[in-house]
């Protein structure tokens, strides 16, 4: 079993950076694929970045490319997001997920089994 537990998330003014930081429990964690996620009221939850394990391979929304960055330390189990620039339309829940399989599609919920309780992200214009 793994548990998730983001942390990390404020309010922010536009433009501003902030990082969310996921740490895990669990012997297996360095050879997870890990996403992050978001949910804005009223929407959907949509995929934002996910690290694979090997050679720290790593996909972004469209919507983040360029702004935010993903990244592990394998020996703390804790994958980050770094979010700069943010933008108004950036405000949600983010929930770091992990895959077990690295399955390949890294972008659906459907390829990630644990979730974390989610950390909110205000970002002001």
């Amino acid at each position: 079993q793994v548990q998730l537990v983001e942390s990390g998330g404020g309010l922010v003014q536009a433009g501003a950076s902030l990082r969310l930081s996921c740490a895990a429990s669990g012997r297996t964690f360095s050879s997870y694929a890990m996403g992050w996620f978001r949910q804005a009221p009223g929407k959907e939850r949509e995929f934002v970045a996910a690290i694979r394990w090997s050679y720290g391979i790593t996909y972004y929304a469209d919507s983040v490319k360029g702004r935010f960055t993903i990244s592990r330390d394998n020996a703390k189990k804790t994958v980050y997001l770094q979010m700069n620039g943010l933008k108004p339309e950036d405000t949600a829940v983010y929930y770091c997920a992990a895959d077990p399989r690295s399955r390949p599609t890294y972008y659906s919920m459907t390829a990630y089994d644990y979730w974390g309780q989610g950390t909110r992200v205000t970002v002001s214009s």
